[in-house]
């Protein structure tokens, strides 16, 4: 395990786990991408389905969770105006379906 820490960069299991959660976070913001090339090759045009929005949300706060962790500024400051920006795309978008129902 000596080495996993050391590729890492981490010193404990504390740590390690963040660092986990971090990646999975990444997965998530990531995997956005993924679902809206996806869905624009389906439709054969350009598309952002709402699956997109959720995933940049929750990829958004686990990342800004993992910022405020590691105590870095630059980084809690861009997802900070991501996870505001997908909060509002999120509720614009529900706003609309409730007044189309």
């Amino acid at each position: 395990m000596d080495k996993v820490f050391a590729v890492l960069h981490v010193e404990s299991w504390t740590e390690f786990w963040w660092v986990a959660f971090g990646l999975f976070g990444q997965l998530m913001f990531t995997g956005r991408f993924l679902i809206q090339w996806i869905a624009s090759e389906r439709v054969k045009r350009s598309v952002v389905p709402i699956a997109f929005w959720y995933f940049s949300m929750a990829g958004g706060l686990i990342l800004l969770s993992y910022a405020i962790y590691r105590r870095d500024p630059v980084f809690v400051l861009g997802q900070s105006l991501g996870v505001f920006i997908y909060a509002r795309n999120l509720w614009l978008i529900h706003h609309e379906a409730r007044e189309n129902a």
